[in-house]
């Protein structure tokens, strides 16, 4: 008769031998994709460079208002008013013109005649000037 201690000692070594042989297996197996695929972490580079190239360009047209020259309606962009390198932009439809002040720009002779305004609604009102005499 076959001792059933003796026979459970003989599966369980079997069964060891089988994981081990499974292991190295496992392990070699990913040392040889390794060995394939040399430049692989070059893609998860490239990725990465890719990525921070789209944050980097949405960052700069956030910061230079570019997102209110897509928009649909009109307006006027002033930047340092009153200064010498002041800038106008104005958007009217789809024309976009740029203003840049000069030395040049209001010199000459005449006089104020009033102001004018343009109401959201499209009319415009004139403000004659008072006579300072």
């Amino acid at each position: 008769m076959s001792d059933p201690l003796a026979t459970q000692s003989i599966d369980q070594r079997t069964l060891l031998n089988d994981l081990r042989l499974r292991r190295l297996k496992r392990a070699s197996s990913f040392e040889e994709d390794a060995e394939v695929e040399p430049l692989s972490g070059l893609a998860n580079l490239f990725d990465a460079a890719m990525v921070f190239a789209v944050a980097l360009m949405v960052a700069l047209v956030s910061y230079l208002q570019v997102p209110a020259l897509l928009k649909e309606s009109d307006y006027t962009i002033i930047t340092n008013p009153g200064t010498p390198d002041m800038e106008i932009v104005v958007k009217e439809g789809e024309e976009i013109k740029h203003y840049e002040a000069s030395e040049a720009t209001g010199a000459g002779q005449g006089e104020l005649l009033g102001q004018a305004y343009r109401l959201p609604d499209g009319r415009v009102v004139y403000v004659p000037a008072e006579d300072e005499e």
